[in-house]
This record gives structure tokens, C-alpha cells and sequence, in this order.
């Protein structure tokens, strides 16, 4: 048997990266996947490889958020869990010097109000369903400072840091357990369009991971698999760091 058989998931940023691995990971143990991504062109991809169900979604929209979970139960008959990992990391969203009124709102929409709304409105339903996993993507910049700033960015994923922790203890006695993963640098192409643009600043963060090197997708969706799964049934409210030891380091090996 599948880790997640009979299961029902919702995927936000599921198109590509992290979404992307984990939708794969979570199709491959069995689960009913939902690829949830503003991307229709590579969204529906995703879906038909996995043999899932593609919903476009504005995760930044309550209406379509709303939406998206009315489509997932009309399909599937139900959600158990949900996976809240959309975001975004532009290039104007730098120093807090620099950074302007509008960038710093449109990365706190996508990145933090987007998880509110997909738990406000996901939580719902896994309590029809009696319990269920939350994994919200928050980052390891949300316990750590970076000079190398991206100011709105940070902020967000402390917020969805400590968002998750609070709705864990809140719904704790409900069977339904959120956790915040925490991914170091991962390989996506997020990360490599940023870094292609600016080597000097790659060369400044890769130096700190212990590992000697950046995180693959597939790494951080078998993380997910693990939270998602009755394998992880006491563990809850946690700060879930898969970031090759990044947190833990001062002085890195030669």
C-alpha cells in the first residue's frame, strides 16, 4: 500500500519546483492529487502526467481559493490534505531601503494572505473528514537574517511560521495537524533565475549550507510525503527544517 492511499490533496505552486516534486512524490504513494497553480500552461501538464486534476487558482483571491476547494470535493468527494506552498520571490523585493510599498504588499498576498485564505477556507473540510495534514511552506529565513535581504519576502515566511504554529495548537484536539516546512536554498527556477542574474550573491549563501550545495526538489517533497502521512501522526506545530544543516552552522567545512 501507497503512504497516502485513499488520500485527497491540494497543492498550491504545484506547476513546477517544489509543488511540481511533490505532487509527483504524492501520486506515486497513492494519493488523489489536485495541481492548484496560477500556470495554465504547465499546471494541466503536471496533472495529466500524474494522472491528477488541474484548478487554476489565484491563491492571493479569497473567491477563487473558495473555488478551488468546491472543485477538489466536487471531483474527489473530499480534502485530507493540503499542501499551501505557492509564492513568489521577485526582484524588487530587496533591501527595506529600496523596496517599495507595492512590491512589499504583492509578496505578503502571495506568500502569507494566501496561506490564511487556504487554511481559513481548507480547514473545513478536513474537519468533515475527521482530521487531516496542513503543510504550509514558510522557509529557513524565517529563523534566520540574511544581509543578502529580500525584506518582504523574510517577513512573510515568518508570518507563515508562526501562523502555522497557532493553528496547530488550535486545532490539535480536531486530528488535524499543520506544520511549517522550512527548505533551505532549493534547485528550482525560482532560485536559479535569481542567482543566474546575480552569481556574487549565490556564491554568498551557498558558502553557509554544511552540505557544500543547494537542495533538489525531490528532497524537500519527500519531507512532505512524511508530514502528510499518518507516519508523522504526533508531529505537529513543528518548525520542519530540511535545509542541509544551514540553521545549525556557523563555521562551514573548507
Amino acid at each position: 500500500m501507497g503512504r497516502l492511499d485513499n488520500k485527497v490533496a491540494v497543492i498550491t505552486g504545484a506547476a513546477s519546483g517544489i509543488g511540481r516534486a511533490t505532487a509527483r512524490r504524492f501520486a506515486a504513494e497513492g494519493a488523489s492529487v489536485v495541481v492548484a497553480d496560477f500556470d495554465d500552461q504547465h499546471g494541466p501538464q503536471v496533472a495529466q502526467e500524474i494522472g491528477g486534476l488541474f484548478v487554476q487558482v489565484n491563491v492571493a483571491d479569497e473567491q477563487s481559493v473558495i473555488a478551488m476547494y468546491d472543485q477538489s470535493v466536487e471531483v474527489y468527494g473530499g480534502i485530507d490534505v493540503l499542501f499551501n506552498n505557492a509564492g513568489i520571490s521577485p526582484a524588487d523585493d530587496d533591501s527595506i531601503l529600496t523596496t517599495g510599498l507595492d512590491a512589499w504588499k504583492r509578496v505578503q498576498d502571495v506568500n502569507l494572505t494566501s496561506v490564511y485564505l487556504c487554511c481559513k477556507y481548507g480547514i473545513p473540510h478536513l474537519q468533515k473528514r475527521g482530521g487531516g495534514s496542513i503543510i504550509n511552506t514558510a522557509s529557513f529565513v524565517a529563523i534566520l537574517g540574511s544581509a543578502t535581504s529580500q525584506i518582504s519576502y523574510t517577513a512573510s515566511k515568518g508570518g507563515v511560521l508562526a501562523m502555522s504554529r497557532e493553528l496547530a495548537v488550535q486545532f490539535a484536539r480536531e486530528k488535524i495537524r499543520v506544520n511549517a516546512l522550512c527548505p533551505g536554498p532549493v534547485n528550482t527556477p525560482l532560485l536559479i533565475e535569481l542567482f543566474a542574474k546575480d552569481p556574487e550573491r549565490a556564491a554568498r549563501r551557498l558558502v553557509h549550507v554544511p552540505m557544500g550545495r543547494f537542495g533538489e526538489p525531490e528532497e524537500i517533497a519527500n519531507a512532505v510525503l512524511f508530514l502528510a502521512s499518518d507516519d508523522a501522526s504526533f508531529v505537529t506545530a513543528t518548525t520542519f527544517m530540511v535545509d542541509g544543516g544551514i540553521h545549525g552552522a556557523y563555521v562551514t567545512p573548507l
